[in-house]
Order: structure tokens, then C-alpha cells, then sequence
């Protein structure tokens, strides 16, 4: 059965648990990417298990973004996928930080 699409998140519904060695990542997204899971796994290990995060519409306050966030991730360099045999970009995630970063590493249009 296909998991529910949840709605878009209002300011302060997401909880990061940072701390020694672990950290968070925001991947930001443009809108046409609203509903899709992307998957990130430790970087060089094509085998190892992928973690993933749907990307939806964050509320924050004036405006919405689009972004998926990864809580809770070990320190270290992930591969962000586009699908599921093409990377799309690295990231490195810093313990005790959340990092951000862009789809696909792109900034956002003004």
C-alpha cells in the first residue's frame, strides 16, 4: 500500500536531533519535484542502504519552499540520487550542524 502524501509542514513541525557526529541535511528542490522521494547513501559504498525523504511544500512564514529533509545523519559524505543508479550530487554532513544544499546544487531563482 503506498504511503499517504502528507501536506505541506507549517514553521517549527520538524525536529533535528543533532549532536557529536551526527547532523541533519535540508535538500532544497524546485516545485515540480513536490511529492518525489530522493534517496542518499554514504558516499562509495553503492551497496550500502539508501535513506530517503519525500520532498514537500515547507511553509515558512512569506513564502513555501520545497525541500526533503534528512534528520539524524551519521557525519560524513552522502550521494544525493537523481534515480536509482545516477547521482546526482555529493554532500558532506558535519556533526552537531544541518547542512543545505540545492537540487542539484543549483541556487534559487530571484
Amino acid at each position: 500500500m503506498p504511503e499517504p502524501a502528507p501536506g505541506p509542514s507549517s514553521p517549527g513541525s520538524v525536529i533535528l536531533d543533532l549532536g557529536p557526529g551526527i547532523g541533519a541535511l535540508v535538500l532544497h528542490a524546485p516545485p515540480d519535484l513536490d511529492g518525489r522521494e530522493i534517496e542518499i547513501s554514504p558516499h562509495g559504498r553503492t551497496t550500502a542502504p539508501r535513506t530517503h525523504s519525500r520532498v514537500r511544500p515547507r511553509n515558512t512564514g512569506r513564502q513555501t519552499q520545497y525541500a526533503a529533509v534528512y534528520p539524524q545523519l551519521p557525519a560524513g559524505t552522502y550521494t544525493i540520487w537523481d534515480h536509482d543508479d545516477t547521482p546526482a550530487a555529493t554532500v558532506t554532513i558535519h556533526g552537531g550542524q544541518v547542512t543545505a544544499t540545492w537540487w542539484p546544487r543549483r541556487p534559487p531563482q530571484h
